[in-house]
């Protein structure tokens, strides 16, 4: 479904913030990207999305991506960004979930479908017609994720999903989380969230691979961890 090959991508000539990066995410797979601060991980984001370009080559559904391919390629991904204020940009969560089916030219009546097929599902049919500026932060991630769903993407990219959210609602986007069908690409410094979530992680450090492999594995790994500045997700500190 997404793939990265040989690519770099510099800031700054001669700073390169990802170096010759290679990996591949089937269909379905659920990977969690983390690393440290500064580590890259928002670069593949915005690199995956069109946003940036660097060298080498990405493929979305086997399609490059690349200024001619954007639209085909954004449509295939849904991204669910940390600040769901910079997302939540109508007056209500019906008038944002319904833009994007709207503008690819769904008729209102298949883009109402949707989008409550989509609010059913997520249990939200209570804030269809909810003011976004009235929400709280936790009712305004979930609904930042069902706008995202409404699209109907082949793959969903996360930033940051359980930042800033108390327990109750941290545990209430983890579930969701976790009965999503499609691709999921997520990055996150919460490596319990990511550890519920993901079967497989990739960590990053200086713009390289340190680690790619099953999130149980990796994830109870405090040497190596520690060594790309990292810790042992707090559900295991005392028990490795």
């Amino acid at each position: 479904m997404i793939e990265f090959q040989n690519v770099s991508f510099a800031y700054e000539k001669g700073r390169p913030v990802l170096r010759d990066l290679s990996f591949r995410i089937e269909r379905g797979e659920a990977v969690g990207l983390i690393g440290a601060n500064g580590a890259g991980k928002s670069t593949v984001m915005k690199l995956l999305l069109g946003l940036l370009q660097g060298e080498g080559k990405i493929l979305v559904d086997g399609l490059e991506v690349k200024r001619e391919t954007l639209g085909e390629v954004r449509r295939k991904l849904g991204f669910v960004l940390q600040n769901s204020d910079n997302q939540m940009f109508m007056p209500t969560v019906y008038e944002d979930m319904i833009f994007a089916p709207l503008n690819y030219m769904l008729s209102r009546e298949e883009a109402d479908a949707r989008v409550d097929a989509v609010l059913a599902r997520l249990g939200l049919e209570d804030l269809k017609y909810r003011y976004n500026h009235k929400i709280s932060g936790g009712e305004k991630r979930m609904a930042a994720i069902a706008t995202i769903l409404a699209m109907e993407p082949e793959a969903v990219l996360m930033d940051e999903p359980t930042s800033a959210l108390d327990p109750f609602n941290r545990r209430l986007v983890i579930n969701t989380i976790r009965e999503l069908l499609q691709t999921k690409l997520i990055t996150s410094h919460d490596l319990d969230m990511i550890l519920d979530t993901c079967g497989r992680v990739i960590l990053l450090s200086g713009g390289r691979i340190a680690a790619d492999g099953p999130a149980q594995t990796i994830l109870r790994d405090r040497v190596l961890l520690e060594a790309n500045r990292m810790e042992l997700p707090l559900s295991l500190m005392g028990r490795e």
